[in-house]
């Protein structure tokens, strides 16, 4: 290995399954190390890691890094969103984590759209109408079924500030990730005090939200990294716009990310408020914003179905007519956290690979059917698709977005984008640079563009008129809360 021609930086990706860690050149780039070590999550409708893991496992995966690790002079930590870390006051958690694809929060959600104005209000004043996704309707449900761990409650983080936290000793986030909470107001960039003392949450219990750019802190000396002492800390962000940053986004450039959930999302230079709900408001990791819609099932939901049939995720075989809605963990884009999957025109001549693309068909046509509102008016429809996430490089996923987008899809050659976004953070610290300057240096949205093929409106409409005919019985649960 060629020794760095700069200084080094760490990024940190602590995602839903696992925390990964890249040691990155800021002069090239370049990966000079790097480590992951797994998590565990409950399984079921409540979804709950101990954030005492996380921390276990950045310690062994820097650990796997080595002495680049210990010779690096910033470091940054992007992380899963919405994620409800409640600690004690001594920086214990109080609890296991609520993580974001817990959707046992679904009445609360419900009620805090009905009690503070409706979805225009929410809209309006966070960017966002919040679904059992977002921070705040966890920390209604928390305060309702469990009242004793909020009242043990000191301080309340995301997963990527508790990580910091760790690193600093101080408790403090970012403008993106903060957008995700719910109780953050866009239009002032603040804490919203109504929505706050509504849900009953004190806003001295919350971080300090840290500007991009501004030094969150240095690595303090009680720690078991392999840090140098004063090691710079940035202020991370949410795992989307980490991603947005690692692949150094422009506005109306068009992403879509296929991992345990899958994500549609542009960089916009307008502040979004979408009262539907489709598209979340969130703010960027730097002074713009990310109009986002993001979907419960994506890669695992699909790998469900292929193992149900006993196929390879790559088996997929074309025609049929089948329909398949691949809501195994309820759905966020539709809203119906209570739905599950739904099969419909299974025949005797249907094959396993037909249900197999049916599952890719549905989980690709609830993120395109959010693209459109995803994307400012002036964006080119025309644009490659920029294909991301673990999901990107497989040959069905591939196929079935060019298929039903109709558009350009380039597959960035960069890997683990979240950790790199974090990276280029780390590094705006030590030059100076915007870090989506940094990412857009290091080259890292470069790779092979496939071209486009004409757009399969028949399983579009087909998919459409199945989830329309099927919404009362996809939404029935709902009425039994």
């Amino acid at each position: 290995m060629s020794a760095a021609e700069g200084p080094l930086v760490v990024g940190v990706d602590t995602s839903t399954q696992s925390t990964k860690a890249l040691v990155v050149d800021v002069a090239t780039g370049r990966v000079v190390a790097s480590g992951q070590a797994p998590h565990t999550v409950t399984s079921g409708a409540g979804r709950e890691s101990d954030p005492r893991q996380w921390w276990e496992a950045l310690c062994e995966a820097l650990r796997q890094c080595g002495e680049p690790a210990h010779e690096a002079a910033a470091v940054s930590v992007g992380g899963q969103q919405h994620g409800l870390v409640t600690l004690d006051e001594h920086g214990e958690p109080v609890r296991p984590a609520l993580l974001w694809n817990d959707v046992r929060s679904a009445p609360q959600a419900r009620r805090l759209v009905e009690e503070l104005g409706g979805a225009k209000f929410w809209a309006e004043r966070t960017g966002s109408v919040p679904t059992a996704s977002f921070t705040v309707t966890k920390w209604a449900w928390l305060a309702e079924h469990e009242p004793e761990s909020v009242r043990a409650t000191r301080a309340v983080r995301l997963p990527h500030d508790y990580l910091t936290e760790r690193l600093t000793g101080q408790g403090t986030t970012d403008r993106g990730d903060a957008s995700g909470t719910g109780w953050w107001a866009s239009a002032t960039e603040t804490y919203d005090e109504e929505i706050l003392a509504h849900v009953g949450l004190d806003p001295a219990l919350l971080p300090r939200v840290v500007r991009s750019g501004e030094v969150a802190g240095t690595v303090r000396d009680s720690h078991d990294l392999p840090f140098s002492r004063g090691t710079l800390v940035a202020c991370g962000t949410g795992d989307n716009a980490a991603a947005a940053l690692g692949l150094g986004l422009r506005p109306g450039m068009p992403v879509m990310s296929l991992g345990t959930s899958g994500t549609v999302y542009a960089v916009s230079r307008r502040r979004p408020a979408d009262p539907s709900g489709t598209v979340a408001g969130f703010a960027d990791a730097r002074s713009d914003w990310l109009p986002l819609a993001c979907t419960l099932n994506c890669t695992l939901a699909v790998d469900r179905v292929a193992a149900l049939l006993g196929l390879d995720r790559e088996a997929v075989e074309p025609g049929g007519g089948v329909t398949l809605l691949p809501f195994l963990d309820g759905e966020r884009t539709p809203n119906l956290p209570h739905a599950s999957g739904l099969l419909y025109g299974l025949r005797h001549d249907t094959t396993g690979g037909q249900l197999l693309q049916a599952a890719y068909d549905g989980a690709v046509h609830s993120l395109l059917d959010a693209l459109d509102l995803v994307l400012d008016e002036d964006a080119d429809p025309s644009a490659p698709l920029l294909l991301i996430g673990g999901g990107a490089r497989g040959r069905a996923w591939q196929e079935t977005v060019r298929r039903l987008s109709g558009r350009p899809v380039q597959v960035p050659e960069a890997k683990e984008l979240v950790a790199l976004g974090a990276a280029a953070q780390a590094a705006g610290l030590l030059t100076g640079e915007d870090p989506a300057a940094v990412a857009r240096r290091w080259n890292t949205a470069v790779g092979p563009v496939l071209e486009p093929v004409e757009r399969d409106e028949e399983t579009l409409a087909r998919i459409a008129e199945v989830r329309s005919d099927a919404a009362p019985l996809l939404d029935r649960a709902a009425d039994t809360d």
